[in-house]
């Protein structure tokens, strides 16, 4: 187990004690580690970005990365949150909600997510390290969180098998 999924679980704010072992993982695979290149938005308009509750809360895309995974041309947008860019302490959080093609099989049906901050990028480049995707904390008690749902044009056809899988005892 990496170091970043053991931390991940010992730190883990929603699942606790005996649960944790209903936390699953792809196996680390450096393929899913990659370089991309980085276009930041110009003037993005802010929306309301759908979301499994009654809360839609404010994001804009801050920019897109751009690579190749399996010979596919890949395109995701980066979102910043409105509310969070009011915070101090997360004033520079960026993130990507994606679904793929493990989504609703081997992942968490409503997507999964993969953080970082603006200071992640250089030189118009972002390390964008799938084997650190998570499940939002609707993925463990869906009528308590208010989760962003991946917008359409993150909803990837290539397969992610990288990072957190699907939770609960069958997977």
């Amino acid at each position: 187990m990496s170091v970043f999924i053991k931390d991940y679980v010992e730190k883990h704010e929603v699942v606790k004690g005996k649960d944790k072992q209903h936390l699953h993982f792809f196996d680390i695979d450096p393929a899913f580690r990659i370089l991309t290149k980085f276009e930041k938005a110009e003037n993005s308009p802010w929306f309301k970005m759908e979301s499994t509750g009654l809360v839609k809360r404010m994001y804009r895309v801050y920019g897109k990365v751009h690579f190749n995974l399996h010979d596919t041309a890949v395109t995701l947008s980066v979102y910043q949150s409105q509310d969070l860019m009011q915070m101090e302490k997360y004033k520079d959080e960026l993130f990507i909600p994606f679904t793929d093609a493990t989504t609703g099989v081997e992942s968490y049906e409503g997507g999964r997510y993969f953080d970082f901050t603006t200071n992640d990028i250089m030189d118009n480049t972002l390390l964008v390290d799938f084997n650190k995707a998570y499940n939002p904390y609707c993925a463990y008690v869906s009528n308590v969180y208010n989760c962003p749902i991946p917008p359409r044009e993150n909803h990837l056809t290539v397969a992610i098998k990288a990072g957190e899988k699907a939770y609960g005892k069958g997977h």
